[in-house]
Order: C-alpha cells, then structure tokens, then sequence
C-alpha cells in the first residue's frame, strides 16, 4: 500500500521525487499549475514582420499598360481610318494612341517599363492613323472630284 497513510485511513501522502535529479527541483516552475512563488511570466512579444535582409530589395514589376494601350489604339485607329464611313473614329483613336504611346516611351526611358517598342509602334500607328491615311484620303477623294 504504497502513497497511504499508515494504518489506511487519511489523505494519501504526495509522491516522492524519484531519485538522481528527474523531473524539476523543489521550487522550480513545471507542467501544470505555476509555482506560486514564482510571478509569471510576462506575455510573449511577437514581432509585426518577419525582419529583412539588409540591402535586399524586392523588384518592381514593369508597367506596360500605357505602351500596350497605344499600341491597341494605333491599330485599331489604322483599321478605322482605312475605311471610309468611319475614318472620324480612326483619328480620334489615333489621337489617343499618340499620348498612350508617348507617355508608355517615358516610361520604358525612365525604366519603369519593358516595352519600348510596342510604345514606339503605337506613336507610329497613332500618327499614321492621324495624319497619313486622312490626308491620303483626301487627296484620293479631290483627284476624284477633279476628273469628274
């Protein structure tokens, strides 16, 4: 009968430490309930962010959207200005594929876009549309009033 009172009756004795130092020393906080002599422990801090390398910097993505967007509009703009009942919309597209397509060329300059290209062939697009194919229908059109 072993963690009894001699002769069995009253509260059963606490268990013993096992010999050779297990388990925690008298006075020391373990599992379970604190050791009230001890205050507890002060709530953990987490940090907000996990902390960055230094000199480590992540990279901008490219905005294209303006080069892109001048490069639609140009072509579109062409398309239009082909045609004969709706060259009106091809220079207002053209139009805008010129400010597109010089605002999308700033940017691939200064480096914040990839597509120096598209942009150029936007402007080019945007001033074919504007300027070349109503000026070349015009002329078409007078040549033709003048023979008639």
């Amino acid at each position: 009968m072993s963690g009894a009172n001699p002769g069995g009756f009253g509260p059963p004795e606490p268990p013993q430490q096992p010999p050779g130092g297990y388990g925690h020393p008298q006075g020391t906080p373990g599992y379970g309930y604190p050791n009230p002599a001890y205050p507890p422990a002060p709530p953990v801090a987490y940090p907000g962010a996990y902390p960055q390398v230094p000199g480590y910097v992540m990279p901008v993505q490219p905005s294209n959207g303006m080069g892109t967007t001048g490069l639609v509009l140009g072509i579109i703009g062409v398309v239009c200005s082909l045609t004969f009942f709706m060259w009106f919309l091809g220079v207002i597209l053209g139009i805008l594929a010129i400010i597109f397509g010089a605002i999308g060329r700033g940017k691939a300059n200064r480096g914040e876009a990839t597509n120096k290209g598209a942009a150029t062939a936007g402007l080019v697009c945007g001033i074919v549309a504007t300027v070349v194919l109503p000026v070349l229908g015009f002329v078409v059109f007078a040549s033709f009033m003048s023979v008639v």
